[in-house]
């Protein structure tokens, strides 16, 4: 049986974090995972609601999103994500350098499905990418109806 790809939309405006998410990625995962990025909040919203140039764009299965990031945050994005029938049920982990107590407060109070700290090295990243992918992946890999149901 072949396993379907997870499709990831990761919302990152730092090229060195988009870049070690990618290596992270690709370390153990790279035939399982489509990676699509995007580099701010106002790109983000585009791609996510269809808009011209993202008009093609497929729906992710899984979005990956910092806070801080430059014009729309990362919570504006995800209040309108969420406000959205169609993509609220899209998980969103939100992956940032932030520990604030308001940021995390802030992102479960806008939905958020999951609050990850970035660490520091590479080794740690690559642990937390893995630990992200044993939960998440077989989540959104659930048949359609599935999900429609719950």
């Amino acid at each position: 049986m072949m396993i379907r790809k997870v499709r990831i939309l990761l919302i990152e405006d730092n090229p060195g974090d988009v870049q070690l998410t990618r290596e992270a990625l690709n370390e153990k995962y790279a035939n399982e995972v489509i990676l699509e990025t995007v580099g701010d909040g106002e790109t983000a919203i585009n791609y996510l609601f269809r808009r011209p140039p993202f008009q093609d764009a497929y729906p992710p299965d899984l979005i990956l999103l910092d806070i801080n990031l430059p014009g729309i945050n990362g919570i504006q994005v995800l209040e309108q994500l969420k406000n959205a029938s169609a993509l609220r049920k899209i998980p969103v982990v939100i992956l940032t350098t932030s520990q604030s107590d308001r940021d995390v407060s802030s992102a479960y109070g806008q939905y958020a499905n999951s609050y990850l700290i970035k660490p520091s090295s590479f080794i740690e990243f690559v642990e937390t990418i893995q630990q992200l992918k044993k939960y998440w992946f077989n989540l959104v890999r659930l048949p359609t109806d599935y999900k429609a149901a719950s």
